[in-house]
């Protein structure tokens, strides 16, 4: 009987946190909206009526808890591009600069154009 008390109150409390969320989500959105045009910042697309649902607020530091009245943290990206500004956020924290040795990389001295010119030079 107590497990069940428990978990109606964790119940409760995550749909309280769910609602908090939403209404947040649901502000810094229509702040956006009345602040920027509807256009996607990367591909340019333009939205109006039923579609204006496909732009998304995406926040430029990627804290969602950075919302700053003049929305200087956010553009408007529709689906596609914010899905893939994500994931290149996500492949750049997986894939970091430092090589696994923990030894800075040196740069490559391979120069492939460099014997070009006495190439050309033969052919004349």
């Amino acid at each position: 009987m107590e497990s069940k008390k428990k978990l109606s109150e964790k119940n409760r409390r995550d749909r309280i946190i769910a609602e908090a969320r939403r209404r947040r989500e649901q502000d810094y959105r229509e702040q956006a909206l009345k602040i920027f045009p509807w256009v996607c910042a990367r591909c340019g697309r333009e939205f109006s009526g039923k579609r204006l649902r496909e732009l998304t607020v995406h926040h430029k530091d990627h804290n969602h808890n950075n919302n700053p009245p003049d929305g200087s943290n956010w553009e408007l990206l529709c689906l596609y591009c914010h899905d893939n500004e994500h994931s290149r956020y996500l492949d750049q924290e997986w894939y970091e600069d430092e090589t696994p040795s923990g030894e800075e990389e040196t740069p490559s001295k391979y120069k492939p154009f460099a014997d070009l010119d006495s190439l050309l030079k033969d052919k004349e």
